[in-house]
């Protein structure tokens, strides 16, 4: 579904979003990996535990983000009607200094999770 009209409040709600650095952040790493896990958003970020869950209860509460729960996991999505208008925005800012550093420090994270992933799984395990 895609958002085609939306009112005063959402629009405010929606800016008032993208006026926080901390939130631009967090809606732009979402955009690009397209879910996260609060965890990851943490250290990324080098938030704390607390600042991070505020900011995505904010934009949860705003309707822009979804969010879905796995075991102890809580996995944060940009809202499917939200999405295109969020991409025409955070495209605009794509090549900031602080997205692509926030963006390379993810990626570095995710490559050396899959390469200790691969080693674990490829160990022999030696029973005593």
């Amino acid at each position: 579904m895609r958002l085609k009209h939306f009112t005063v409040a959402f629009g405010q709600q929606l800016f008032k979003s993208l006026g926080d650095e901390s939130r631009l952040r967090i809606l732009h790493l979402l955009w690009r990996n397209h879910e996260m896990v609060v965890a990851d958003l943490e250290q990324v970020l080098d938030f704390t535990q607390t600042k991070t869950s505020r900011q995505l209860s904010y934009l949860k509460n705003a309707g822009l983000v979804n969010v879905r729960r796995l075991d102890n996991w809580m996995y944060y999505s940009l809202k499917e009607e939200t999405a295109e208008l969020l991409h025409q925005l955070l495209a605009q800012m794509e090549k900031d200094p602080q997205l692509l550093h926030d963006q390379q420090i993810y990626q570095t994270l995710w490559s050396n999770r899959e390469l200790a992933a691969y080693k674990l799984q490829n160990r022999h395990w030696h029973g005593r």
